[in-house]
C-alpha cells in the first residue's frame, strides 16, 4: 500500500529537475500522476518511463500546461478529471529564473515574465484546481516557493518578488480553503542541483553553480531533488493533515548563515 493510493497528483512543471523527482516519487507511492509542462516531448518521456504509452498510461498522464494561460489550465484539469477523476493534490512547481541583473538594469519585460510564470502562475492553478479538489472531497496544494523569498537575493529581484508574494498567496488562500478540507502550504527549497542552478538562464552567461558554494553552511553541500521530494510528500500526505498556512524550509542552513566548525568555536 503506498500513501497515494487511490489519489490524483498534478504537478507543474513536472517533467523538469524538481517536478520529475517529484512525479516519480508519488508514482511510486500508488498515485496517479499528472505531469502538467510546456515541453510535450520530455512529459511523453517520463510517462513511457512509468509504464506510458506515449502520453498516458494506466496510472499516468501528460498534458500540455502553460501555467500562464487560463485556458490551458481548465484544459489540463478537465483532461484529469475526464481520466482520473477529481484532482487529490496540486503542486504549483513550475517556475523560471531572471538574467541576473540589479533592479536599475532589470527590463520590465523580464520582470513581468517572472512574474507571470512563478506568481500568476501559482493563482490560476488554485483558483482552476479548486473546484476539482472540492468535488473529490477536499485535498491539498503545494506551491514551491523559495529561499530567495525570505531573505531576498541580490540582482535577482523578480524572482525574489515572486517568491516573495506567493507566500502571501499560500497564506491567504489556507484561509479560504481550510472549511473546504483544502490545506495550502508552501515549501522553499534552498540552492538544489538541478539545471535551474547549473545551466544559465536565459540571458546569462554563466549559471548560479558557477558562484554559489555551500561550504560555509550547517549542511555543506549543494541539495538534491529528492531532497524537497521527501517533505513534498509528507506535507502532502495524510501525517500532516493539521498542518497548512505553514511555510517549510529545505535549505541546508542557507538562511541561518555561516555556520562554526567545532574548533571554532
Amino acid at each position: 500500500m503506498g500513501r497515494f493510493d487511490n489519489r490524483t497528483v498534478l504537478v507543474t512543471g513536472g517533467a523538469g529537475g524538481q517536478g520529475s523527482s517529484h512525479v516519480r516519487a508519488y508514482h511510486a507511492e500508488g498515485a496517479n500522476v499528472v505531469i502538467a509542462g510546456v515541453s510535450e516531448e520530455r512529459g511523453r518521456e517520463l510517462a513511457d518511463e512509468l509504464g506510458g504509452r506515449g502520453e498516458r498510461g494506466e496510472r499516468v498522464l501528460s498534458v500540455r500546461l502553460d501555467v500562464t494561460d487560463e485556458a490551458s489550465w481548465a484544459d489540463a484539469i478537465a483532461a484529469t478529471e475526464r481520466y482520473f477523476g477529481p484532482l487529490s493534490v496540486l503542486v504549483n512547481n513550475a517556475g523560471a529564473q531572471n538574467p541576473a541583473a540589479p533592479v536599475e538594469a532589470t527590463d520590465r519585460r523580464v520582470w513581468e515574465r517572472i512574474l507571470d510564470i512563478n506568481l500568476t502562475g501559482t493563482f490560476l492553478g488554485i483558483r482552476a484546481a479548486v473546484p476539482s479538489l472540492r468535488r473529490g472531497g477536499g485535498g491539498v496544494i503545494v506551491n514551491i516557493g523559495s529561499t530567495s523569498g525570505i531573505g531576498g537575493t541580490a540582482c535577482y529581484a523578480p524572482y525574489v518578488a515572486s517568491k516573495w508574494a506567493v507566500r502571501g498567496l499560500t497564506r491567504t488562500a489556507a484561509l479560504e480553503l481550510g472549511r473546504d478540507n483544502i490545506r495550502v502550504n508552501a515549501i522553499h527549497p534552498g540552492v538544489i542541483a538541478t539545471p535551474f542552478i547549473t545551466e544559465p538562464a536565459a540571458g546569462s552567461d554563466a549559471p548560479i553553480s558557477d558562484f554559489y558554494s555551500p561550504e560555509p553552511f550547517a549542511i555543506p553541500r549543494m541539495g538534491e531533488p529528492a531532497d524537497v521530494t521527501r517533505l513534498l510528500l509528507f506535507i502532502s500526505s495524510a501525517e500532516a493533515s493539521f498542518a497548512t498556512g505553514s511555510e517549510f524550509v529545505v535549505d541546508g542552513g542557507l538562511l541561518l548563515g555561516p555556520a562554526l566548525s567545532y574548533e571554532a568555536a
